[in-house]
Formats: C-alpha cells, sequence, structure tokens
C-alpha cells in the first residue's frame, strides 16, 4: 500500500474518531500515527498544530452530503520527532479540538464547513452560560463525565424553566441525577434528539436526561460552580 494510505487509530481514546491517542496513565498526552511503515508520536505540550487542506469527498450518489476531510499538520518543537499529518472528518474537529490542550491553528487559505449540528452546539453552549448556576454540595466531588471520560462533568439539570416565565404546564421534570456530563457531551446528545427537519424547533425542545430519562429543556442545564 502507499505510504499516504494511512490507518488512523483512537482519536483520544474515547470516542473511537481517527488521529491521535490519550494515554490516562502517567505519561503525557500524545498524538498516534500508524501508517503502514511507521508509527508516529509526538507530546501535546510540544507541538504545533495546524489545519493546512480540507478536501470534500462524496462517498456515494445516495449521500445527501459531501464528507469533508480535514488535513493537520503535527509538528514538534523537539528535532528528533519528525512532523507529520492526521486526517479527520470535519464532523469530528470540535470534539478533536475541545479535548487538546492548546489551540488549533488553520491556514488563511482553509475552510472548514460547519454542520447544523455543529452550529447549533455553538449556540447551546451560549444560552447555557446564561443560565443559573448550580453550586456543588459542600463535600461533594466532581467526577469526570461519563460521555468522554476526558473532562470533569460540568453541568446539572435543574428544573428552572417555570421560573423564567415559561409556561406553567411545562412537560419538563425534575432530574435527581448528580453532575455527570460536561456541556460539550450533553449538548451532543441534546442535538442528537431533535428532528433533523424541523430545525426551528431544536432551541424549545425537551429530551430525555440520557442517565434517568427526565425531560429537560435548554433553560434547565447549569453549570456546575
Amino acid at each position: 500500500m502507499l505510504r499516504g494510505m494511512v490507518q488512523l487509530v483512537a482519536l483520544l481514546r474515547s470516542n473511537g474518531n481517527p488521529g491521535c491517542f490519550a494515554s490516562r496513565q502517567r505519561h503525557e498526552k500524545l498524538y498516534f500515527l500508524v501508517t503502514t511503515y511507521h508509527i508516529y508520536t509526538a507530546l501535546q505540550s510540544d507541538c504545533h498544530v495546524t489545519v493546512t487542506e480540507s478536501k470534500q469527498h462524496q462517498l456515494s450518489p445516495d449521500s445527501t452530503s459531501p464528507i469533508e476531510i480535514l488535513t493537520l499538520r503535527v509538528e514538534s518543537i523537539n528535532p528528533a520527532v519528525r512532523p507529520f499529518n492526521i486526517s479527520l472528518n470535519s464532523a469530528d474537529y470540535t470534539d478533536f479540538r475541545e479535548k487538546l490542550r492548546a489551540p488549533i491553528r488553520t491556514s488563511p487559505n482553509v475552510v472548514i464547513h460547519q454542520t447544523i449540528s455543529e452550529l447549533f452546539l455553538e449556540t447551546f453552549r451560549a444560552q447555557v452560560e446564561l443560565n443559573q448556576r448550580y453550586k456543588l454540595p459542600s463535600g461533594q466531588e466532581v467526577e469526570p463525565c461519563i460521555g468522554c471520560m476526558q473532562v470533569p462533568a460540568s453541568t446539572k439539570l435543574v428544573r428552572l424553566c417555570q421560573t423564567t416565565g415559561m409556561d406553567n404546564e411545562s412537560e419538563c421534570q425534575q432530574c435527581f441525577c448528580r453532575p455527570m456530563w460536561c456541556l460539550f457531551c450533553l449538548g451532543r446528545w441534546f442535538a442528537s434528539r431533535q428532528d433533523q427537519q424541523r430545525l426551528e424547533t431544536w432551541l424549545s425542545s425537551k429530551v430525555p436526561c440520557p442517565t434517568c430519562r427526565a425531560k429537560f429543556c435548554i433553560l434547565d442545564v447549569c453549570m456546575v460552580h
């Protein structure tokens, strides 16, 4: 096989996306790339990552939209580490970026097309930042998000929509789960439960808690502090 035909394995351990690997043992997080003849590794803390190219591919005539593949150039300040490229589906780019320690640069000529779900996640996050905060009870520790196991759980569902001027007959229910999800994973869950043909209903819709199934709306999502 040609060298450029690579097998990319394990993006940050948890989600099965291609591109890099994160050790949760005693080592620093690594970029990890496997090709036909080589294995490339580099410490995140030593690297600059740049999106250098974006290409769209129509995988089948039945596909409603093309797949966008990004090329990310990983360059280390360690002269012993050779630069290498990572191929990444643009649908996984936001998740990839959220779990890195350093920002990703984008070349001036590269345009990354956001999906509807990605645009919604930005709006979801902005709205939740405006909501009431949840104060963690004394002595209770924040656990890792059970969705990604990469960052601390940062949200708590608290039924607040009735106190913010909404209809008294709201279908929202009180969730008694402890903080278990980070904002990004909860936002992705919220987006995954939406009707793709009715975009205008996304912000006002109600979805079940991914753990206990109690219904909630976006106004019930509180950041933990």
